[in-house]
């Protein structure tokens, strides 16, 4: 199941008729904080702020995608390379190699207007985390008692439709993982022990489900930010399997989260009904 993003007049131009932004005007040029950048009609994860560069040019360039997440074909002119997003394939902009401004000598140049900057801190300072272990009523209730952090919550990512309901999450069919959004204070805790908390509070053994719940929306992911974090989460994960649990967690770059219907938000302590205990 497959719903994008209704396009704006401009973002129609670039996006689907292939347009190219005025050079030093775009949202994201200067852009440098920690994040990653998605497809603006899909969510598809695109790339790693880790990856953009200043290259001068006047739009936003990347050395490296996400694996998988950028396709290229010969361009209309028949001289370029053409980049598209792997999705829906929208018009990104273009790939051009050997002008040695990187070490991997490759220059992703991307119109802003066809990504969407999803930033690894909020606009005060604090962490984002995003985890999936099964039902998020249960994950929401447990990292809100945790110490150091803000706010937790509950919501969809990873699927292929925009803007999902449960409903069409609950179909099995639209990708998205039930997940909680932790914002935390990093002076406080740390994402370490963040993760290490995740594994504690499920099983992360059980393969697309988690308990009775049974489905893709129940499986046991990580949602990462930045290169740092995907380290850590391969660290810890290859620390259990080295004690003979056979971990099928899932890591997946971040990308949109939707936060879920209103009814689902503490729904624990609206209800009085406890999570299950692993």
């Amino acid at each position: 199941m497959e719903k994008f993003h209704k396009l704006t007049a401009k973002e129609e131009q670039i996006i689907v008729q292939k347009g190219t932004e005025y050079a030093g005007t775009g949202e994201y040029n200067e852009t440098k904080e920690p994040g990653i950048y998605v497809c603006r009609r899909c969510d598809l994860p695109l790339y790693l702020s880790e990856d953009k560069f200043s290259s001068g040019c006047g739009w936003p360039s990347f050395d490296d995608e996400i694996a998988g997440a950028v396709l290229r074909e010969t361009d209309a002119d028949g001289r370029r390379t053409e980049i598209i997003c792997a999705r829906c394939h929208a018009h990104l902009g273009h790939v051009f190699l050997g002008e040695s401004f990187t070490k991997k000598d490759t220059r992703h140049c991307v119109n802003s207007i066809a990504l969407r900057f999803i930033p690894a801190f909020t606009k005060e300072g604090f962490s984002k985390a995003i985890f999936a272990a099964g039902c998020f009523w249960g994950v929401e209730y447990r990292f809100k008692k945790f110490k150091g952090v803000i706010k937790a919550t509950s919501g969809y990512i990873g699927g292929t439709t925009v803007k999902p309901t449960y409903e069409e999450v609950c179909s099995g069919k639209t990708g998205h993982a039930e997940a909680v959004e932790v914002i935390f204070d990093p002076k406080v805790t740390s994402y370490q022990t963040l993760v290490n908390y995740f594994f504690e509070i499920h099983n992360p053994t059980q393969y697309m489900r988690q308990g009775p719940d049974i489905g893709s929306q129940y499986r046991s992911a990580i949602f990462y930010f930045t290169k740092t974090e995907k380290e850590i989460n391969d660290n810890i994960i290859l620390r259990l399997k080295g004690t003979g649990l056979d971990i099928v967690t899932i890591l997946e770059p971040a990308t949109v989260f939707y936060a879920a219907e209103d009814y689902h938000q503490d729904y624990c302590n609206k209800t009085g009904r406890l999570p299950c205990s692993i």
